[in-house]
């Protein structure tokens, strides 16, 4: 349960929280289980606060500082995060449906099993962020960085990552069925056993990414550079491939149609039979 006196000179308004947590800047305010739905926190300092189950819903957060906050379990439905720093934050099981979260930095923060479906994360940087688990469909990421970010077996259905960066990430077993990836970055990512069925990746970049037994039927890969990329075992069948760059990919064992590689590039490609294209 939240502090009283903390949560009381919180409520007071800015002026008096700064000074207070410039006084005492060595104590960790205790706001766990706080109602504070709608409350106005612009550019608060919620640096290391505990708000663990707090209700924060439609809470304004904009450009608040919530650095290595406990924000486990909160939940933050429609709040707007807008340019908040989240470094380091945990956010495990948090609850944020369609929140606001464009160009906030959750770099590094825990997200495991978080829900952000609908979430609106336009540019936000979730580099090295644990992700596993967490719930984004029908999220805009567009122009996300996801860089190193652990994805694994999230799911990412519906959702827009159109032009993210998402080098190293690791998307084992995760959902990105009709997830639109366009322009997306993904080098040496880890999508092994993901589906990417029905996905839109024309002009992605995934020199070197494992999509080892991947579900890709019916993905677009039109002018996608797939160079080096490991797809054995994948499912092919249906994928848009006109243009793609397949030089030295590793085919073994994919299940595909008789058309599917036409148009694409393949020297050096080692076809499903185990052949290399010459």
């Amino acid at each position: 349960m939240a502090n009283l006196e903390h949560l009381k000179l919180l409520q007071q308004g800015a002026v008096g929280w700064i000074k207070w947590r410039n006084r005492h800047h060595t104590i960790e305010p205790d706001l766990s289980e706080a109602n504070l739905e709608g409350a106005n926190l612009r550019g608060a300092n919620l640096k290391h606060v505990n708000l663990k189950g707090a209700q924060l819903e439609s809470a304004n957060l904009i450009t608040a500082n919530l650095t290595k906050a406990n924000l486990s379990l909160a939940y933050l439905s429609l709040a707007c995060m807008i340019d908040a720093n989240l470094i380091e934050a945990s956010l495990v099981s948090a609850h944020l449906m369609q929140a606001e979260l464009s160009y906030a930095d959750l770099s590094h923060a825990n997200l495991i099993g978080a829900d952000l479906r609908g979430a609106k994360l336009m540019n936000v940087n979730l580099s090295h962020a644990n992700l596993i688990g967490t719930d984004f469909r029908e999220a805009n990421l567009k122009g996300a960085m996801l860089n190193e970010a652990n994805l694994r077996r999230s799911n990412l259905s519906d959702a827009s990552l159109i032009h993210a960066h998402l080098n190293r990430a690791n998307l084992t077993d995760a959902n990105l069925h009709e997830a639109e990836l366009i322009g997306a970055y993904l080098y040496q990512a880890d999508l092994e056993r993901a589906n990417l069925s029905q996905a839109h990746l024309g002009g992605a970049y995934l020199f070197g990414a494992n999509l080892g037994a991947a579900d890709l039927e019916g993905t677009d890969l039109r002018w996608a550079n797939i160079t080096g990329a490991n797809l054995q075992a994948a499912n092919l069948k249906g994928a848009r491939l006109e243009g793609a760059h397949l030089n030295k990919a590793n085919l073994t064992g994919a299940v595909l149609d008789d058309f599917t590689l036409e148009g694409a590039s393949l020297q050096g490609t080692i076809l499903p039979d185990g052949t290399i294209h010459r």
